[in-house]
């Protein structure tokens, strides 16, 4: 097996409607991961409320780096979050285009 000279991790964001409840993950591979989420595949959380809106995500070349992030992301306080989405996706817009 060739090792890639370059890795692509996500931090995502997911809600089911703007200010609503949120979910925040992190992925190799974002369009797998987000076609499981779509279907309500994956993720008891997930399917019980609906987040199959992706209004947030930052690229990551590593790993831990990916997952560094989601850790603060998650101890943040609620508005600062809002905040982040609000600074790049102020209409709460889904990103993702299948």
């Amino acid at each position: 097996m060739v090792k890639r000279a370059y890795h692509n991790y996500w931090v995502y964001i997911l809600t089911n409607k703007p200010n609503g409840t949120r979910y925040i993950g992190v992925t190799g591979g974002i369009d797998d991961r987000m076609e499981r989420h779509v279907e309500g595949k994956g993720s008891s959380f997930l399917a019980k409320y609906k987040l199959k809106h992706l209004v947030y995500y930052e690229e990551f070349q590593y790993v831990h780096e990916a997952i560094k992030r989601e850790k603060q992301l998650k101890n943040w306080h609620r508005q600062w979050k809002i905040n982040l989405i609000e600074k790049v996706n102020p209409e709460w817009q889904n990103l993702w285009k299948p």
